[in-house]
């Protein structure tokens, strides 16, 4: 098999891992014109100041000693195998490189052979890569469960991160669909990571010139739909990872159904929208000062799926409600819809410079069209209306069919002064995407 046909096999077999996002893009050369886009192992992921880098993401190898009944690679699957050497996958990525294709480097593979086998492939590739061809760009890499901690250690020093997908939320539905892999296994090399990387910040501390271990951090992957766990076990499970191993992220990928004997697993896809709430709910753990327990107040157990899930907190706490912005701290600023992390820090240094205005609020990058129900400037709301829930729901609702004002009576009207209605302004239908929630 030519390195082409590999490339197509294995590029296709790694968009499952959804740790950075594909280009899904595919136009060939022109003549006359500069560059080209192909879909085909493209990707691209987000540096920490917000910088778009272009990754080469591959699987080593897609034949798997495992049958993991989710997994489109498992044992038992009927589909096209291949398999690249340490030396092939070091060449693709420094001529991708020098062609300006790619600026980094996102491996991954199923296991082969042996969990061993497979780390060790993964060591002498980076090995190539880092040490032959002398690539100081990114470089993410799969760490396999069950493999030897000197090789885990020994791969770490050459990745910028290294990530452990756990798959199933929960040690039930891993033994109903991976009963080849166990919880233990799993977290096994997640703490190991995590105890390198602390020694290796206290080395650097120490010595100038020390290696570094996983400078960017580890990660992992749940698969969501696939199972029955419910949204708060999946938040749960996260919490737990953030507070206990020190992750950089946890990424949730909708359940994609394969073909499969399994009659447990579901025949149609999880809901995008299910993956998107989750996410809204992760940066709510990371960045807001939530816990799990707030975000599932008075729920059943599933995320609201008509609004995000900062607004469904504040339905839930309207006696908290409304935080006059000129006084209020910046944890309290973060409970409010429509106040994100940058909005916040703004907010605070600007709260010791004079009075607060709503056309400050906007020129912050607030959302006013959902922060203005929970907050005032000067003792003023920006419209009159009530902190009513059922007027609320209907607003705040990103399924809603209209939008209608529930205007306050004399007997309501607090001396608030009304304002005038703002102008629509499209982007901030798009800031719940950017994770300013």
């Amino acid at each position: 098999m030519d390195i082409l046909e590999k490339l197509r096999i294995l590029t296709d077999a790694a968009k499952y891992d959804v740790a950075c996002t594909s280009s899904g893009v595919n136009r060939k050369g022109v003549k006359g014109k500069l560059g080209s886009a192909n879909a085909c192992g493209i990707c691209h992921t987000f540096a920490a100041d917000g910088r778009c880098i272009s990754l080469l993401k591959i699987l080593m190898t897609n034949y798997c000693i495992y049958d993991c009944q989710y997994c489109v690679n498992r044992r038992s699957n009927d589909v096209p195998r291949a398999a690249f050497t340490p030396e092939e996958i070091a060449r693709l990525t420094i001529n991708f490189y020098r062609r300006n294709y790619i600026e980094g480097l996102f491996l991954s593979a199923t296991v082969i052979k042996s969990p061993d086998y497979t780390m060790e492939l993964l060591y002498q590739t980076l090995k190539y890569v880092r040490k032959v061809h002398h690539f100081n760009g990114y470089i993410h890499v799969k760490a396999i469960p069950g493999a030897s901690q000197e090789l885990i250690a020994a791969t770490g020093l050459l990745a910028d991160r290294m990530s452990v997908n756990i798959e199933m939320p929960s040690a039930e539905s891993l033994a109903l669909f991976a009963p080849e892999k166990t919880k233990e296994s799993i977290l096994l090399p997640m703490k190991q990571i995590k105890n390198g990387i602390t020694r290796s910040k206290a080395e650097v501390v120490r010595y100038k010139h020390a290696p570094s271990f996983v400078p960017a951090g580890q990660a992992t992957q749940l698969v969501v739909g696939a199972s029955s766990d419910n949204d708060r076990k999946i938040v749960e499970l996260a919490e737990g990872l953030y507070n206990t191993y020190s992750l950089k992220r946890v990424f949730y990928s909708a359940y994609v159904p394969v073909p499969t004997k399994n009659k447990m697993l579901p025949t149609s896809r999880a809901p995008l929208l299910r993956e998107h709430r989750l996410y809204q709910a992760d940066f709510l753990l990371r960045f807001y000062g939530f816990n799990s327990g707030e975000i599932f107040e008075n729920s059943d157990g599933s995320l609201n799926m008509n609004m995000d899930p900062k607004c469904s907190w504040a339905m839930n706490n309207l006696d908290k409600f409304p935080v006059e912005i000129n006084k209020a701290d910046k944890m309290t600023l973060l409970r409010v819809p429509g106040i994100g992390t940058i909005s916040a820090d703004r907010i605070a240094a600007a709260q010791r410079q004079g009075p607060i205005s709503f056309e400050t609020l906007k020129k912050m990058g607030v959302v006013l069209k959902r922060a203005q129900y929970f907050i005032t400037c000067g003792g003023r709301m920006y419209r009159q209306t009530k902190l009513n829930e059922d007027f609320l729901t209907m607003t705040l609702s990103e399924n809603k069919i209209d939008e209608r004002y529930d205007q306050l009576s004399l007997a309501d009207d607090f001396g608030l002064s009304l304002l005038p209605a703002p102008a629509p302004n499209f982007e901030d239908e798009l800031k719940c995407l950017t994770g300013q929630l």
